[in-house]
């Protein structure tokens, strides 16, 4: 049985009463397939599951789509359900929020102003708020992030890292249709043409991963995802860069993340792939 609490009351009141180990999956609603995948590697590993369901305005610009963003509670809670999560937290922003917007926001550095950072400024100070409070609240032993949002999840780990929360982050690997396509809660807002034409993200990273089997450098790499993404029509690339596993500057070798971001008609996705950049002798 998923027992649903919606304030931090409820929650403290159920919270107490999981004993043993407890892992927590963070997410915004509208679950699909890959966000099971996240409950059940929590199910794996931990005696109790708490699955959170907030869309988080503070990560959100402008001209963003929070209030499009889609709310299916009851169909989550089946995702839920199924996957076999004991405890769903599905807050009110005014319940995450009692004082209105926070004065007081993680700074996730120089990190967080790049790549995703820099196209959605701001972004990651709410997202890793968020995150924080989330952990405040539920203080899970072990929490669970797709490897998708991969630049989220480094800076989660290091955000945990360097604020010794006492909390292991782990992460699961992307979630993908049979065609490539990684899952995402925004899929539903492509058309078929748009979806057809999106995956043109997972062809470059592919075709970047082959050209590293074969031996390939870093520039090289690169050349082979632009040209596998070539002009696909529908597709704007926002940025597709190759780099170490932690998202750190400077030369890549050896273990490396290929990551892409584009917008595909009025909807912007992003996706990753771990390959290996083998030394030149």
């Amino acid at each position: 049985m998923t027992e649903l609490v919606h304030t931090r009351a409820e929650l403290a009141k159920a919270r107490a009463g999981l004993t043993g180990t407890v892992g927590v999956v963070m997410t915004m609603g509208a679950l699909h397939p890959g966000h099971e995948t996240l409950i059940r590697a929590a199910r794996e590993r931990a005696d109790h599951v708490l699955v959170t369901i907030f869309v988080n305005p503070l990560q959100f610009g402008p001209n963003e789509d929070f209030d499009r963003y889609p709310r299916t509670l009851d169909t989550d809670l089946e995702v839920c359900r199924r996957a076999g999560a004991d405890l769903v937290f599905a807050p009110s922003v005014a319940d995450m929020y009692p004082d209105g917007q926070p004065a007081v926001r993680v700074n996730p550095g120089q990190l967080g102003e790049d790549l995703e950072g820099q196209s959605r400024p701001g972004f990651f100070h709410g997202v890793l708020t968020v995150v924080l409070k989330l952990l405040q609240l539920t203080r899970p032993d072990l929490t669970f992030f797709g490897e998708k949002d991969y630049q989220q999840l480094t800076l989660v780990r290091r955000m945990a890292r360097d604020l010794d929360v006492p909390v292991e982050v782990v992460g699961v690997p992307t979630v993908r249709e049979p065609d490539g396509l990684a899952l995402s809660s925004r899929n539903r807002y492509l058309s078929a043409d748009e979806r057809q034409a999106a995956l043109g993200l997972s062809a470059a990273l592919r075709a970047g991963a082959e050209a590293a089997e074969r031996g390939a450098d870093a520039g090289e790499v690169l050349s082979a995802a632009n040209r596998a993404l070539g002009g696909t029509a529908g597709v704007r690339l926002d940025y597709l860069v190759l780099t170490d596993p932690d998202l750190e500057p400077g030369p890549v070798t050896g273990p490396a993340r290929l990551l892409i971001a584009a917008w595909v008609g009025g909807t912007r996705l992003i996706d990753n792939l771990a390959i290996d950049l083998a030394p030149r002798s």
